[in-house]
């Protein structure tokens, strides 16, 4: 508590899908999700800024734009229900070298996937949300997932959220 640090959250495939909810802003959007998969009020949230340009997903039907915020301490609590979640402290041990795998995005840009079987109890999420897990493909290049079974079947971040954690992590100096 009152350290900074990096939520993470382990959903599977079919807990939620984009069915086209409109918001008045980007930054909308962000905050109604993270309430609704989160139960984190927008109220809660200091929005601190964009850590990278937005980025289509594979399938084309959605633009994902990242914005990085602080959680202040309130009324609001994480609804461990929803989802598996685990707040991992800065810096942490997402920057150790034995968790971290080298991968490309989308087949071209460089980028660190980070091993995080251990910080989610009993090493994998809830059993309801295994078989739903996004697995990473070998292709390296159709990543587009978010945290899932990874190449060689341990709890990964990769993809667009591994993307988009590596341009923070680099942003705070904790990747060179």
């Amino acid at each position: 508590m009152g350290v900074p640090g990096i939520l993470l959250e382990v959903r599977g495939k079919t807990l939620r899908s984009h069915s086209g909810e409109t918001d008045p802003s980007y930054l909308d959007a962000a905050l109604r999700e993270t309430h609704e998969e989160l139960g984190i009020g927008a109220q809660n949230i200091e929005i601190l800024g964009q850590i990278g340009p937005p980025e289509v997903n594979l399938r084309g039907n959605m633009v994902v734009h990242p914005f990085v915020g602080f959680v202040h301490a309130g009324p609001s609590r994480f609804d461990h229900n929803m989802a598996d979640v685990d707040d991992e402290p800065l810096p942490s041990s997402l920057t150790s070298p034995a968790r971290l795998r080298a991968s490309l995005f989308r087949g071209n840009r460089p980028y660190w996937a980070i091993g995080v079987q251990d910080l989610v109890p009993n090493g994998m999420p809830n059993p309801a949300l295994i078989e739903d897990l996004p697995k990473q493909q070998e292709s390296h290049s159709l990543d587009d997932s978010e945290i899932g079974v990874g190449k060689y079947g341990n709890l990964e971040v990769w993809g667009l959220t591994g993307w988009y954690l590596y341009l923070l992590m680099k942003r705070l100096r904790l990747y060179r």
